[in-house]
């Protein structure tokens, strides 16, 4: 039986991840401008999607060459490493963008809102695991009308290894008191598919646009188990719940 169902947050429930993309891409440009433009960097963020700052910001820094340029300005930020420059450039042009209120709610994601909205008159628990750090996604969770949605959330402070670790999930399937194996996890990214996977829960994953190309090429879910359409998240959801509870295990899981 599907006794729980956690939620990613962003590139799930909110297209941040477009939001982080772009602040990538203007930090870039401040760093060196008229060197490229954003949609390169925007193209090239979907290479590195789901990985750590530290991560993004390397791969990003060696593929625009900024290492030089945020190498100058390491005291101005008392930085011990370029890339970390780089983040927190991307960092304050993120808060800007994520204290807009209006273009927050203009990246929600309807239909997996929509079913959040369904799974909660089902008798399910919810939860929420996310990498983002919990200013933020209160924050955000507040933009959506979300404050009081789910009966755990767990964001980047409460664990010490990230996605595509599984200890994110594991955390919100005990504070659920609902065993791993009887939850349901949605992700948009491969390092979240991976985790909930690892962590032994029948996993969904809803495919974004920076996210698609990369779910299939690694291949770390059954293709079954991928919403490219949004039109179709609540019928694949209701199929997998139907046949997990009847007792069937799923493909991929």
């Amino acid at each position: 039986m599907i006794n729980a169902v956690i939620f990613d947050l962003d590139g799930t429930l909110i297209e941040t991840e477009k939001l982080k993309a772009q602040a990538y891409a203007r930090a870039a440009i401040e760093l060196c401008p008229e060197a490229f433009d954003e949609q390169e960097v925007l193209d090239a963020f979907g290479d590195f999607v789901g990985g750590s700052r530290r991560e993004v910001s390397l791969g990003l820094m060696d593929r625009f060459n900024l290492a030089g340029p945020a190498r100058k300005r390491m005291t101005e930020f008392g930085a011990s490493e370029p890339w970390q420059v780089f983040t927190q450039l991307r960092l304050q042009i993120l808060e800007v963008m994520l204290a807009d209120e209006v273009l927050l709610r203009s990246h929600r994601r309807a239909q997996p809102l929509s079913l959040l909205q369904t799974i909660k008159t089902w008798q399910c628990k919810v939860g929420l695991a996310t990498m983002s750090r919990c200013e933020q996604a209160t924050r955000t969770l507040k933009v959506l009308g979300l404050a009081d949605a789910f009966d755990f959330i767990a964001t980047r402070e409460d664990v010490e290894n990230p996605k595509p670790d599984p200890e994110i999930y594991l955390l919100v399937a005990d504070a659920l008191q609902v065993p791993i194996g009887e939850c349901m996890v949605l992700e948009d990214s491969v390092a979240g598919v991976q985790a909930g996977l690892a962590a032994g829960a029948l996993v969904v994953a809803f495919a974004t646009t920076m996210t698609r190309e990369k779910l299939h090429q690694f291949k770390v879910i059954s293709p079954y188990h991928i919403v490219e359409d949004s039109e179709d998240l609540q019928a694949t959801v209701d199929r997998l719940f139907k046949l997990y509870n009847d007792g069937m295990q799923p493909d991929g899981i």
